[in-house]
C-alpha cells in the first residue's frame, strides 16, 4: 500500500504544481490585462486632452478677434469725441477772445458806490 500512497501522494503533488502554475498564469493574465487597461486609458485620456486643446484654442482664437474689434471701436469712438471737443473748444475760444476784446475795448468806468468823491 505504500507504493499505492506515494503515487497518490505523487499524483496529488502534481495537481498541487498544476493548480499553482494556472494561479500563476491568472495573475500574470490580470496583471497584463491592468497594464493594458491603464495604457488604453492613458491614450484615451490623452487623445480627449488634446481634442479640448485644440477646441480651447480655436475659441480663443475666434473670441480674442472680437477683442480687437471692440478696442478698435472703442479707439474710432474716442476720436470722435475728441474731434468734437476741440472743435466745441475752437467754437467757443472765438466767442470768449471777442467778448474779452469787448470788455476791454468798450469800458464804460464809474466810480465804485462805497468810494467817496473827493
Amino acid at each position: 500500500m505504500s507504493a499505492q500512497n506515494t503515487a497518490s501522494i505523487q499524483t496529488l503533488l502534481e495537481a498541487e504544481r498544476d493548480a499553482q502554475q494556472i494561479v500563476e498564469k491568472a495573475r500574470q493574465y490580470r496583471t497584463q490585462r491592468l497594464k493594458d487597461a491603464r495604457s488604453e486609458a492613458q491614450k484615451e485620456i490623452d487623445k480627449y486632452k488634446s481634442k479640448k486643446d485644440t477646441e480651447y484654442k480655436e475659441y480663443e482664437d475666434k473670441n480674442s478677434g472680437n477683442n480687437d474689434d471692440a478696442e478698435k471701436e472703442a479707439q474710432k469712438s474716442i476720436d470722435t469725441q475728441l474731434s468734437e471737443i476741440k472743435k466745441s473748444q475752437e467754437e467757443g475760444k472765438k466767442v470768449i477772445v471777442d467778448n474779452l476784446l469787448a470788455a476791454i475795448v468798450k469800458s464804460d468806468p464809474q466810480m465804485h458806490i462805497n468810494a467817496t468823491k473827493v
